[in-house]
């Protein structure tokens, strides 16, 4: 999701396209941080907190998210409950089906956690099922700053990462259903004496000691015991009461197995989901129209004619060509396949088109890469896009990492004065790095 700070931003846009009224007039608060500094993002969230002046804004945003929190903790304490409660229910007789009640704790959990895997894998998108989800069912008001707030929630649902931060919480929900199970274990090993069978037709004693002993592998690693072969054939259909030594090896294989091939798993997932979302965190499109206008006015500057001077403005080099080989990048661009018209015209040789980097690993990709090839890198750029410190931080990064040089072009570039043309023109002349666009 995006940070408090930018969700209050969104917000505050949201509101202006529908001449809400606010604590504080935004064109003079507008007005009055023209001459601060800051980054835009910082500026732009500064003046999102005092348009909000009473903090109401904030307030509804807190509240959202203080029920969402409060939803997965209900859940998972439910879940638990459920856990708890069914496992409980499984294990009221005194001899119990050691493999029976096995299946029964983490059979139908792997099958999940496999479709789960599978479907990661598949569905990388994964915004077909994020349309059922709507904060709109949080939220009984239905004044203008509920409903602006409900739709910055629904435009976050739409982001890539959203469906690493929907998994961890179902990662989480599935915890506490086995946390709940293993309590309930415990507890009922604590102040019942249970009997540990099992039956088979078609499995012989044999086949059933090598299934236990391979089944009790990873638990044996941690300390968790594993019944020895004797026990392992004297267990077979008994109905009376067992020995407790024998009980207790089979009560502890029992216990190994729900925490290391059920909690461990999930919980692996669990933090995998965390990192990835943490990964593919959302920022604030700043290429939107509505905050292109308050940066293009915070630009600006008005001089008195005696104090003018005429500063030439800094040009980017020309790109240079090689005639080697070459590697096409495309950085803010909304589409990883635009025209090849692009890559054509600067060449009649092919160029390898590695695609769009949007993200760390993209990028971390592409840098390995260019450590193996020895290859020139066209970087397009959508003209639009503002060549702010993170895209100039990966074009950085990118230009370090290839010794052969790095050209960019604009994509998108129409023949109307173009304010970011001016700003890459600049960007790019520091960094003495070519413009395709200058040829």
């Amino acid at each position: 999701m995006l940070s408090s700070k930018d969700q209050l931003t969104e917000l505050v846009r949201h509101l202006e396209s529908k001449q809400h009224i606010f604590a504080a007039d935004p064109l003079l608060v507008t007005e009055k941080l023209k001459n601060e500094a800051g980054a835009p993002k910082d500026k732009l969230a500064l003046r999102a907190r005092r348009i909000d002046s009473n903090g109401h804004l904030a307030n509804v945003l807190a509240k959202i998210q203080a029920r969402i929190k409060a939803v997965t903790f209900i859940l998972s304490i439910i879940w638990c409950v459920t856990g708890f409660l069914g496992l409980f229910t499984l294990l009221q007789s005194n001899v119990v089906n050691f493999f029976y009640v096995l299946v029964c704790l983490l059979g139908f959990h792997s099958l999940m956690l496999i479709a789960w895997i599978a479907m990661s894998l598949l569905n990388r998108s994964g915004r077909s099922w994020l349309a059922l989800i709507s904060p709109s069912y949080l939220i009984n008001s239905r004044d203008d700053v509920s409903q602006a707030a409900v739709l910055v929630y629904e435009d976050q649902l739409n982001h890539s990462g959203m469906r690493w931060y929907l998994g961890k919480i179902s990662h989480q929900l599935w915890l506490a259903t086995l946390t709940g199970m293993l309590f309930a274990i415990i507890f009922l090993l604590i102040v019942r004496q249970y009997s540990f069978s099992w039956e088979s037709t078609l499995l012989s004693d044999g086949v059933l000691i090598q299934l236990t002993h391979t089944l009790g592998y990873l638990p044996s690693l941690v300390g968790f015991d594993i019944p020895s072969d004797a026990v392992i054939i004297e267990s077979r259909m008994i109905k009376g009461v067992m020995p407790i030594a024998m009980a207790q090896q089979w009560a502890s294989l029992l216990i190994g197995s729900l925490i290391v091939y059920g909690i461990v798993p999930r919980a692996l997932a669990f933090l995998f989901c965390a990192l990835m979302f943490n990964r593919r965190a959302m920022t604030l499109n700043l290429s939107l129209p509505y905050y292109q206008n308050i940066l293009q006015f915070w630009q600006s500057k008005i001089v008195d004619h005696d104090d003018f001077s005429d500063v030439a403005a800094p040009v980017a080099p020309k790109a240079v060509v090689s005639s080697g080989k070459k590697v096409a990048v495309l950085l803010e661009y909304p589409t990883a396949t635009p025209d090849e018209w692009w890559l054509e015209a600067l060449t009649s040789e092919r160029i390898d088109n590695f695609g769009m980097v949007d993200d760390r690993e993209d990028l971390a990709r592409l840098i390995e890469y260019l450590q193996s090839a020895s290859a020139q890198v066209v970087v397009g750029i959508n003209a639009q896009a503002l060549p702010d410190r993170g895209l100039l931080r990966k074009l950085d990064r990118i230009a370090a990492a290839s010794p052969n040089g790095v050209i960019v072009q604009l994509l998108n570039l129409t023949a109307a004065p173009n304010p970011r043309f001016d700003q890459w023109q600049q960007a790019l002349s520091e960094r003495q790095i070519g413009l395709v666009n200058a040829l």
